[in-house]
């Protein structure tokens, strides 16, 4: 399939509903929009990757709107999501031009990224036990074990890993209720993906025109409200699942598209 470097809006309305539906979903919407751009014909241009990451933030917003009594009334809340972002904010100004030159642009990393996460979710979940004594009060949460978390979240710089995939099991393997890790991680979202959307726009901005604003206005107003869905079922899904079928959904998803790039 031969690539061409603008959409449409149809297309920005497609990238926001995946975005919004898979950001909080252990499987990686950046992975998910990467391989999306590839179906739909669309080449990784410095626009696209932008895009990417700023429609991130539209989905991001739907954390606000739904925990806004954990962000701003509870400071003790507050504290450690901020302390939590501080290993991601250091990473990702230092590692920027890496991850959004060379990560960003590899369709191959994607589908390695998605498939090791996969084999090492359902692995996890075989073998993971809950203590009865794990953390469940997000305001309790030690402040050693925050710095941590976000360490594991730094890792989904790399596409295809999964953000909410790697501080869910972080926090799991740090001692947390799976419901709390989860939601501390919707969280940890906030700031994190306001700091990326702020320094590629900051970055970026002056370089994209009318047209491709209204396309990011798009895919992130979609993103914000397909996100709030998404929330909403993975709370419900967590109470009576592991992850073992997102670990599956993505084994399967790199065995289709590794056929359809690289056998086919």
């Amino acid at each position: 399939m031969g690539t061409y470097l603008f959409m449409d809006n149809l297309q920005a309305v497609i990238f926001g509903i995946i975005e919004g539906i898979t950001e909080f979903l252990p499987i990686s919407s950046t992975g998910h929009l990467m391989l999306a751009a590839h179906a739909m014909g669309l080449g990784q241009t410095s626009f696209l990757k932008s895009f990417e990451i700023v429609i991130q933030f539209g989905a991001i917003l739907s954390v606000v709107a739904l925990y806004w009594r954990s962000l701003l009334v509870n400071r003790e809340i507050l504290k450690r999501v901020i302390v939590a972002f501080i290993p991601t904010g250091i990473l990702g100004l230092t590692l920027y031009k890496l991850v959004k030159k060379y990560l960003m642009a590899s369709n191959t990393v994607v589908l390695w990224s998605l498939l090791i996460g996969g084999i090492f979710l359902i692995v996890f979940e075989l073998i993971h036990k809950e203590k009865d004594d794990a953390t469940e009060d997000l305001s309790k949460i030690p402040y050693s074990t925050s710095i941590f978390i976000g360490l594991f979240q730094s890792i989904a710089m790399i596409p295809g890993v999964s953000r909410s995939a790697s501080t869910i099991v972080g926090g799991l393997v740090l001692g947390l209720k799976r419901k709390t890790i989860v939601e501390f991680s919707f969280l940890l979202a906030v700031p994190t993906m306001l700091a990326a959307t702020g320094l590629d726009l900051v970055k970026n901005a002056g370089e994209f025109s009318t047209e491709q604003f209204h396309f990011l206005a798009i895919g992130f107003v979609v993103s914000f409200f397909a996100a709030l869905a998404g929330v909403k079922y993975l709370l419900f899904f967590i109470k009576n699942h592991t992850f073992i079928p997102f670990g599956i959904y993505r084994i399967i998803l790199v065995a289709v598209f590794w056929y359809t790039m690289y056998v086919k």
